[in-house]
């Protein structure tokens, strides 16, 4: 009998970015990070790109790539942000499939996943199809090759979704065990009821669909998942290793499989270094030879199917009672505020639900006479999303477009494709999982809602938002302030909800701040400004100037003349006219003038003259600029705090050392003081770029002697960067000697400090270089170079001090 192991991660993370800017805006929940996905990035997806395996001693023996020898899908949404904000660790998750066709008979262990993690079953066919051909499509254009299989959203599943994926060519996908309804061997008529779920997990099976085609299918071990879920399994590799030994059957005598399933952010997100337990058992059970590491492509080759099975439809992993979590109060929810309803899902699905049926239909006749199937079209609008090059929306035209387009039709196009991804990103499950509608993921659905709303609006001019709001007020919060899914609307979803013109009043603001080019990107806009004076008086500043601001998705553009008076603190004011002002010279030279003479009333009432009352202010940055605008203007403010603290601190040290030392409180006013200076005299020291050790023991004792309250977070999240910085220099240039003395002095700190640091990112790069440069000095030093032993003594106490064995 052969045993085989697979495990499977589901990794994906709930889109968070702007739905206007299609970035992520900073999120304060997730500092020191700015972001959530920037987070867990770090803690999982990274993590898993090379992970550690220690030996009895706790030494690093292997660093590891575990997309290599694990099955697993990425949702297309977040292997997008990667792409552009975490490159390396984008690369090694598609390295690891590249690997893994090499371990596993040439079946890469990477699967596709429906595009955006709608629920499928709740979805019309037409959703579902291009949910499916997107999946397929943006897996295609980032692993270069075809998916074997694909993962449905929350394992969500009925025929017809199993049908579109047999018809793209999917051959199997994986559904939890309690999914399956009855079961025989293939070519018997006689069906066994499956009770309790507890269908075997030890093999593939064949189910039959109405078209007379068929899928494979894999249900997963339910127990071990749930154990590596939520029973802190992945405490220990070497358990985890016996837990999955456990699934194997010794009475079935053919080949088996035992493979698990579970979020992919359980190996190092949900349990901190659960990737190093994945690795270790993996390893473990390799080494041993307990069992062979397989994925599910491979494996369904070598033992394809002997039994069928017939699927309990609209069930999935998360929801006992079916689907009902995604559009009803079934009782599920996290379990925070068990007094809380989820009465909100139901008329919540309901005003989606009524737009997306608005919306196509308009969509459809819209464009019938200018594409020859605008349902095709979107279909293949994903090359477009992954590049929205000019060439490509050019060359899509092309393929779809009955005639040639003017610009202004190319626009309406555009913009009606945006609406409809939109329309199915509003239906990401996300925004049902939790417990209330005023949820950020809710809120993220309802943002996209309010996209649709504006792009259909802009073509066809019917106001469809009030029905939608009024169908919205079903949608009741289980908090009083936060009323209904309208009032959320028009509290979050409205006031972020910009024009051209609020971009060009960012624009126009933010240029006070920063140096632009003639042509700028703002998020997902162009600014190109053909005009543009400043003006400065003390602390004053004033800006007039003309731009064309054009979106990069929609092509829609206007040109635009502004003006920004800034009395240099958090008083601005941003004035925006659509269009050529006609008698602009005139406007400027009024403006300077009153400026010059330093009357501000006359700047205002001159801006009110020419622009109307169209005055924006700080409060219409996007977040991630406010925040750096903000910071600057406060700079001198919180540098005169902190030095008023610090003199505080100074005058009060010795009597706040006494009042630690004798175990009395220290007043509040001289604890403020402390925990200000030392913290952000630490800050400083670990950020500097000439590390310094002999400047941080002092400072650590003086957080010890006088009761400093260190921000550990920060102060972690700091010296992690830095050490990054200086191991990346090193790593690119690993000849370099004082490089590497440098860094050794930083990381023999480590043991000192009352702080955890992230490292797995320098013993990475070291490890690496053990493999490469290591041996060449090595040989060097055993021919009698000097440099190159002094080197080796010096790279084999930075790997001592690492825990990595030389």
């Amino acid at each position: 009998m052969e045993r085989y192991i697979c495990i499977h991660g589901h990794f994906y993370q709930p889109p968070r970015e702007n739905a206007w800017l299609e970035s992520i805006e900073i999120q304060d929940s997730a500092y020191p990070y700015h972001d959530w996905n920037e987070k867990t990035t770090e803690e999982c997806y990274a993590a898993n790109a090379v992970s550690r395996i220690f030996d009895e001693q706790g030494r690093i023996v292997k660093i590891v790539n575990n997309y290599a020898r694990i099955s697993y899908n990425f949702g297309p949404t977040l292997l997008s942000w990667l792409e552009t904000n975490a490159p390396e660790v984008y690369e090694s998750i598609l390295d690891g499939d590249r690997q893994s066709q090499t371990l596993f008979s040439g079946h890469g262990s990477a699967l596709a996943q429906a595009y955006n993690h709608m629920i499928l079953p709740l979805a019309n066919r037409r959703d579902k199809e291009t949910q499916v051909i997107w999946g397929i499509k943006d897996f295609e254009h980032r692993f270069g090759r075809k998916p074997e299989g694909m993962w449905l959203p929350e394992t969500a599943v009925d025929l017809e979704t199993l049908e579109i994926l047999a018809d793209h060519g999917i051959l199997f996908t994986i559904l939890a065990p309690h999914q399956a309804k009855r079961m025989r061997p293939i070519g018997e008529n006689a069906w066994q009821h499956v009770a309790d779920g507890k269908i075997g997990p030890t093999m593939a099976y064949r189910q039959k669909l109405p078209s007379g085609q068929a899928i494979s299918l894999f249900f997963y071990d339910g127990h071990i998942a749930r154990d590596v879920a939520f029973e802190h399994l992945l405490d220990n590799g070497e358990s985890f290793a016996g837990r999955l030994m456990d699934g194997f059957s010794d009475a079935q005598e053919q080949s088996q499989i035992v493979h698990i399933a579970t979020d992919g952010e359980s190996y190092g997100h949900h349990h901190r270094f659960g990737e190093m337990a994945l690795s270790y058992a993996l390893d473990y059970i390799e080494s041993n030879g307990l069992a062979r590491l397989t994925n599910y492509g491979e494996y369904l080759e070598k033992f394809p199917p002997v039994y069928e099975v017939e699927i309990f439809e609209n069930s999935s992993w998360s929801c006992p009672h079916g689907v009902e979590r995604w559009r009803s109060d079934c009782g599920c929810s996290s379990g925070s505020q068990p007094e809380w309803n989820q009465q909100w899902r139901k008329p919540l699905r309901e005003a989606l639900e009524w737009l997306r049926d608005i919306v196509s239909p308009a969509y459809q006749r819209k464009l019938a006479s200018f594409l020859k199937d605008p349902w095709e079209a979107r279909n293949d609008y994903i090359q477009i999303i992954l590049d929205r090059s000019e060439e490509k929306i050019e060359h899509f035209l092309k393929q779809h477009a009955v005639r040639a387009l003017k610009k202004d039709e190319i626009i309406m196009i555009l913009r009606l494709l945006e609406s409809q991804r939109h329309a199915m990103l509003m239906f990401t499950s996300c925004g049902w999982f939790f417990d209330d509608i005023s949820g950020i993921e809710t809120v993220q659905i309802i943002q996209y809602a309010g996209r649709v709303l504006q792009l259909n609006e802009e073509i066809f001019g019917d106001a469809m938002a009030p029905r939608f709001l009024k169908l919205l007020e079903w949608a009741g919060s289980n908090f009083v302030e936060h009323k209904d899914g309208r009032h959320i609307f028009e509290k979050w979803v409205k006031p972020a909800m910009p024009d051209l013109k609020k971009v060009g009043a960012h624009y126009a603001v933010s240029s006070l701040f920063e140096d632009y080019p003639e042509r700028t990107s703002i998020f997902c806009y162009t600014a190109e400004r053909d005009d543009y004076k400043r003006s400065e008086v003390g602390r004053a500043k004033l800006v007039v100037g003309r731009a064309t601001i054009s979106s990069q998705i929609t092509w829609n553009a206007s040109r635009l003349t502004f003006s920004v008076l800034h009395l240099g603190d958090h008083n601005l004011y941003c004035a925006v006219l659509a269009g050529d002002m006609k008698n602009y010279q005139r406007l400027e030279q009024e403006l300077f003038q009153a400026f010059k003479t330093v009357d501000f009333q006359k700047v205002m009432r001159i801006l009110d003259h020419y622009f109307g009352y169209c005055i924006y202010s700080l409060k219409f940055l996007f977040r991630d600029e406010q925040r750096k605008v903000l910071n600057l203007i406060m700079k001198p403010t919180l540098n005169d705090a902190e030095t008023a603290y610090r003199r505080l601190y100074n005058f009060n040290a010795p009597m706040i050392r006494f009042l630690k030392d004798a175990d009395i409180p220290v007043p509040q006013s001289l604890s403020i003081a402390v925990n200000l200076v030392v913290n952000a005299d630490l800050r400083r020291t670990l950020a500097q770029e000439k590390f310094n050790p002999a400047v941080i023991a002092p400072l650590l004792k003086e957080a010890e002697l006088t009761g400093t309250a260190l921000n550990t977070d920060i102060l972690g999240h700091t010296l992690k960067q830095r050490l990054e910085q200086m191991v990346k220099r090193f790593f690119d240039n690993p000849v370099e000697f004082e490089l590497l003395e440098n860094l050794n002095e930083a990381v023999m700190t480590l043991n000192t400090l009352p702080f955890h640091v992230n490292i797995f990112k320098i013993q990475w790069h070291i490890y690496k270089i053990r493999q490469t440069e290591y041996p060449v000095f090595l040989e060097k030093a055993e021919a009698g170079e000097e440099d190159a032993r002094k080197w080796i003594d010096h790279f084999t106490s930075l790997c001592d001090n690492l825990s990595l064995v030389i």
